[in-house]
């Protein structure tokens, strides 16, 4: 099994909106560099998710996890992102496609936007906790 991993960010006007996403994306080749990735928006932007994860399919992935990187799991990833993983699967029955949860969601991310929040207080060193309770 050879398992890839596409990136899905929103898009934007502004080309420098995405270097973030830019960053992670290279982040990620230099750690896992035998993982296939790609990074694909919703729209404004290109590659959409449908050509990168074609990408993906072509280069012999027979499962893609989707990563969507959002804060939060919005209309776009509870509404666009499930036709667009409807429309993978009928093109590409061969590959299984798991969409993961928003990256928002995640513990670390939580955390380090927290400490990235107080980083610039006057006298606070940020701590990961190690748990979030987002209640």
């Amino acid at each position: 099994m050879k398992i890839g991993l596409l990136l899905f960010a929103h898009g934007a006007r502004d080309p420098n909106w995405s270097l973030p996403f830019q960053a992670v994306l290279e982040s990620v080749r230099i750690r896992a560099p035998g993982v296939p990735v790609a990074l694909s928006y919703l729209e404004f932007m290109s590659p959409n998710l449908i050509d990168a994860a074609q990408a993906l399919a072509a280069a012999g992935c027979t499962q893609v996890d989707v990563v969507p990187l959002f804060l939060g799991t919005g209309g776009h990833v509870r509404k666009d992102l499930p036709l667009l993983i409807d429309t993978l699967r009928t093109i590409h029955p061969q590959t299984t496609w798991i969409v993961r949860a928003s990256i928002g969601e995640a513990p670390g991310v939580i955390e380090a936007i927290a400490d990235a929040s107080l980083s610039g207080l006057s006298g606070h060193l940020p701590t990961y906790s190690g748990s979030v309770d987002p209640q």
